[in-house]
């Protein structure tokens, strides 16, 4: 190649390019790059893991110095993260290592030949070496190498795996999710041994980083849906999720004011699992035992995983009863009050609907009342130690309830009926939906009051848009009743057998719409 050359004069342009570009940045730009590197003196290593992480400062951060076969080496770990056994396992083969054995090509003989364990990478800048380490990995720095050693070793804080006392079974697993986010999607790769099952690991927060997975079946589940989702949890920015699922939940949909849930929490592998296999995704958030399954229409969040562990009749009467509680926790009270403000609109043969005596207190203060009482003693149940327990509902039950009737300020009626729909609410799977039903009736009980039946209808009407106009990633929430589907909607009312399930529902756009393989 001659001096005058063309290759020569475009190497020499793009050489003055660069160097150009590197004037151009800023001293800050620069540091960070350098910052980005590995530092090839163990010296310099600890320096720069003070100044990031806190070596020295920080209790648990560790930077344990040896020499492996005259090659100074740097251990660095979170001292509550990393599994004892398999690091002194680690160390025993590399105290063994001779000199003349690392002579050459030292990091990738060190991968390679002396440290005995399955899941071993190289990492080449020092910011994802940290953030590896934060996530509960083990670093190996070797002095001279421009690269880490990456040993995924994890020992998490981590309770059994036992049965979600939301979603309890007569018969069926007793299994639930935890708070460990390996331990979740392997119960549900134990009961799914499906090749096509993918598992995408995404990281959300800027601090935080919080573990997300993606969880689809690749030919069932819509790739439309797929890709949205991926790309709104990509999109977020946020320092963290330290709440995990529902900061997830609220940042995904742009949820604000309204009460209703648009998604399903499962904690049961089995359910998960299932819907799975109708082409929704689940989102795994780490430290939460709690699924997001998406999409998820009304209906999804009143059926309940008993329904299909009794036969299809039994299955059938049970989410009829279901239904018929979770409507008299809505309905129930207003319609009462409703005849009783205005006995004209009672229906024949139901004269005696109403209270023989009135209370100090008017109907609706009453209501009032007891419904924040209610909440109230909800709120104590959680927070009162479990020896208690029975002390608090002794006091509910006999000195506030019992008296308050004796003395006059309730009607044993309101009582009765409050009652009832509160065993409506307890009898709704979803816990979210319960809340905003309670809510919901406080407000059309309200408007009753105000306006009697204009109140009730309008107020019902409101409620039933409200749900109509709501959407799931662009899946309507009151599908298949709005827009209806005749035979969605059998199935909505009927727990169909097993045997005749041919077909997925059309509300995820299955790839494969079949349930039988062909």
């Amino acid at each position: 190649m001659t001096e005058d050359s063309p290759q020569k004069r475009k190497f020499d342009e793009s050489e003055y390019k660069r160097k150009k570009d590197q004037e151009k940045l800023t001293d800050e730009e620069k540091r960070l790059m350098k910052a980005e590197r590995i530092p090839l003196r163990m010296s310099d290593v600890k320096r720069t893991l003070e100044e990031m992480v806190g070596l020295g400062r920080s209790f648990d951060v560790i930077l344990r110095e040896m020499v492996f076969g005259a090659k100074r080496t740097g251990i660095f770990y979170l001292n509550g993260l990393v599994k004892d056994t398999v690091l002194d396992e680690v160390l025993k083969r590399l105290s063994i290592v001779r000199e003349e054995e690392v002579d050459f090509l030292t990091l990738t003989t060190f991968m390679e030949r002396f440290i005995p364990h399955i899941q071993v990478e190289k990492v080449d800048t020092m910011s994802d070496t940290v953030n590896k380490v934060l996530a509960g990995g083990t670093a190996i720095f070797i002095e001279n190498e421009t690269s880490a050693i990456m040993i995924d070793a994890k020992s998490f804080p981590v309770r059994s795996s036992e049965e979600p006392s939301l979603e309890r079974v007569v018969r069926g697993s007793r299994d639930g999710f935890v708070e460990t986010l390996l331990t979740n999607v392997t119960l549900v790769r134990r009961r799914l041994r499906d090749p096509r099952l993918k598992l995408e690991m995404l990281q959300v927060g800027e601090r935080t980083k919080t573990d997300v997975c993606l969880a689809y079946i690749n030919d069932i589940a819509d790739q439309k849906l797929v890709e949205s989702i991926r790309d709104k949890i990509r999109e977020l920015e946020t320092d963290g999720l330290p709440l995990a699922e529902k900061q997830l939940e609220e940042a995904l949909l742009n949820k604000r004011w309204n009460p209703y849930p648009v998604v399903r929490y499962s904690e049961r592998p089995d359910v998960v699992s299932s819907h799975l296999l109708e082409g929704h995704v689940a989102l795994f958030v780490d430290t939460s035992p709690s699924v997001i399954i998406l999409p998820s229409t009304f209906f999804h969040l009143v059926q309940h995983a008993e329904e299909y562990r009794q036969t299809p009749f039994i299955g059938t009467y049970l989410r009829w009863v279901r239904y018929f509680g979770i409507l008299s926790s809505l309905f129930l009270l207003p319609l009462w009050f409703l005849m009783v403000a205005h006995p004209e609109f009672k229906p024949p043969g139901m004269g005696w609907l109403g209270p023989q005596d009135n209370g100090h207190l008017s109907l609706l203060v009453q209501f009032v009342i007891a419904e924040v009482g209610i909440d109230l003693m909800r709120m104590a149940a959680v927070h009162t130690p479990t020896p208690l327990a029975t002390a608090m509902g002794l006091i509910a039950a006999i000195l506030i309830g019992e008296i308050a009737i004796k003395t006059g300020l309730f009607v044993p009626e309101v009582i009765l009926y409050l009652s009832v729909a509160t065993i409506g609410i307890f009898a709704t799977p979803s816990y979210e939906l319960g809340l905003a039903n309670r809510v919901s009736r406080l407000i059309l009980l309200l408007a009753t009051a105000a306006f009697a039946v204009p109140g009730f209808v309008v107020g019902t009407t409101l409620w039933v848009m409200l749900l109509a106009f709501q959407r799931s990633f662009n899946s309507p929430f009151l599908w298949p009743f709005i827009p209806f589907n005749a035979k969605a909607f059998y199935n909505i009312l009927v727990r169909v057998p097993f045997s005749q399930e041919k077909s997925r529902l059309s509300l995820t756009k299955p790839n494969d719409s079949s349930r039988q393989p062909t």
